[in-house]
């Protein structure tokens, strides 16, 4: 449903955590100073996307991220703080901010108005289970 990229992470290298087949590609890089990647343009491939795949960096704050299935039932729900990073690849998902909150997003576009979701009643507050 979705990848969870917190601040604490660390490691050597490069390492993307999700597999080939996603439209959205989410990798993580920790290169020493003097590390170069040559300059380089990215050539025209043909892709074609189903579902749009959204990426969010909590700039500040923190906030609950509900999980859904694609047949809008609760699954679970996670807190994100500033510096984690997390790309929604499938099913449902909303938001509360828990604290005042800046975040930054990518996907795919261009966006598409009401065509691009569905928007349903999400679980009361009661039945939120957060592990």
């Amino acid at each position: 449903m979705a990848v969870i990229l917190r601040s604490r992470y660390e490691s050597e290298g490069i390492q993307f955590f999700t597999p080939d087949d996603f439209s959205q590609q989410l990798g993580y890089m920790n290169r020493p100073q003097g590390y170069v990647i040559p300059p380089h343009v990215h050539n025209p491939v043909p892709r074609e996307v189903q579902y749009t795949k959204e990426v969010l960096f909590i700039k500040t704050g923190r906030v609950r991220v509900d999980f859904y299935s694609d047949d809008q039932i609760y699954i679970e729900s996670r807190i994100l703080e500033s510096g984690d990073v997390i790309l929604l690849a499938y099913g449902g998902h909303g938001f509360e901010m828990l604290e005042p909150t800046e975040m930054i997003e990518v996907k795919q576009g261009p966006y598409a108005g009401g065509q691009d979701k569905t928007r349903f009643e999400g679980i009361s507050r009661d039945a939120i289970i957060v592990p």
